[in-house]
């Protein structure tokens, strides 16, 4: 059941299985497991990027593909919901869905616009275009300020089922309130998944197989009799379609769309990041990834605080340990992770997995 689950692309580590189900359980009972709105806030984003870094490994990873027009479909999908919610006076799942399907609509119309004329270019002229293309559509986002919010952004309402003042017992459960705030954690979680297991089948597929032959030689591919452009515009569409869809559950959460959280570089530089700490060319790197590289994010400059305070007496290890130097010590992570793991934590141990199994020569 398991094996079918994953469509047979199990962790084939012991280690690597022991971090996923901490991963997946902390994410499924993350309501009851904390308190606060941080930590939910955390637990709900790293979902989201799971299925954003995997939707854009399905490209780098295991296509070859290198698009710095990921975030435009994230935003894409994120203004598409947001946008519909804030210009109505009743918020409802039918306008949910309307407004979602016109940005899925758009993002189909773009991914097929640039893999028909960028794809048949080299990978560095179809990255630098990408990046024209994504950087055009963030200034035509602020700049459309009468119908985006401009640089301020959009908030908006969610139905009455996932607004905070819902709930949906009155009592308790295991000390939380079951109110309409944990039910859209719960929209998100399960929209995740869904779409992280889609991914899985997907390049475990016939069509995955392939990809992974047009990454590794493309001509090869091609004198096989597989028509590879047809192939990368199929997985630059189903990229950016999924994109889309994480774009909008982070809406959905946040409750807010603007450019700077839903079409900045920054989030393209975030991605990049995690594509190559959990490794490239594994979705279950997007997961991994994700989850060091957004606690990291949230909670690095908090636990630099109190190493700082615990060492007050220690002058210049308290003034490296300083919280304001957070950004500092995130890059050395990041040095540090890939000189300890260059094929990325999940190609890591993998690896080791397999030299531990392979028969050793009397």
């Amino acid at each position: 059941m398991l094996r079918q689950l994953l469509s047979g692309d199990l962790p084939r580590s012991r280690s690597l299985t022991a971090l996923l189900v901490v991963i997946v359980l902390g994410l499924a009972l993350a309501p009851f497991l904390t308190s606060g709105a941080r930590p939910l806030n955390t637990a709900a984003t790293i979902c989201v990027y799971i299925v954003l870094v995997a939707s854009y490994d399905l490209l780098l990873g295991y296509t070859g593909i290198v698009s710095f027009a990921h975030t435009m479909f994230y935003g894409i999908g994120a203004y598409g919901i947001g946008l519909a919610l804030a210009r109505v006076d009743e918020p409802t799942w039918g306008v949910a869905m309307a407004g979602l399907g016109l940005a899925l609509l758009l993002a189909l119309a773009l991914a097929l616009v640039v893999g028909l004329f960028a794809l048949r270019v080299q990978a560095i002229f179809y990255a630098m275009i990408t990046l024209a293309v994504a950087s055009s559509f963030a200034v035509l986002a602020s700049q459309l300020s009468d119908f985006t919010g401009g640089e301020d952004g959009v908030t908006f309402s969610v139905p009455h089922v996932l607004s905070p003042a819902y709930r949906l017992v009155e009592h308790e459960v295991f000390g939380r309130h079951l109110d309409g705030r944990v039910l859209t954690y719960y929209v998100v979680f399960s929209g995740c998944l869904l779409l992280f297991l889609f991914l899985l089948r997907l390049v475990n597929s016939p069509f995955g197989r392939v990809l992974q032959a047009i990454r590794e030689n493309a001509f090869r591919a091609e004198a096989l009799g597989y028509r590879t452009m047809v192939y990368r515009i199929w997985a630059n569409v189903l990229a950016a379609l999924t994109a889309s869809l994480a774009g909008a559950l982070m809406a959905l959460w946040l409750r807010y769309v603007g450019p700077k959280t839903s079409l900045g570089f920054e989030v393209m530089t975030d991605i990049l990041l995690i594509v190559v700490i959990g490794g490239m060319g594994t979705m279950y790197g997007a997961v991994v990834g994700a989850t060091l590289f957004i606690l990291a994010q949230n909670y690095l400059k908090d636990w630099m605080a109190h190493g700082a305070a615990a060492l007050d007496g220690v002058p210049v290890l308290a003034a490296a340990l300083h919280p304001d130097r957070w950004m500092l010590w995130l890059g050395l992570l990041f040095i540090l992770s890939i000189y300890w793991f260059p094929v990325g934590i999940v190609g890591k141990l993998r690896l080791r997995a397999w030299l531990a199994q392979r028969p050793t020569r009397s």
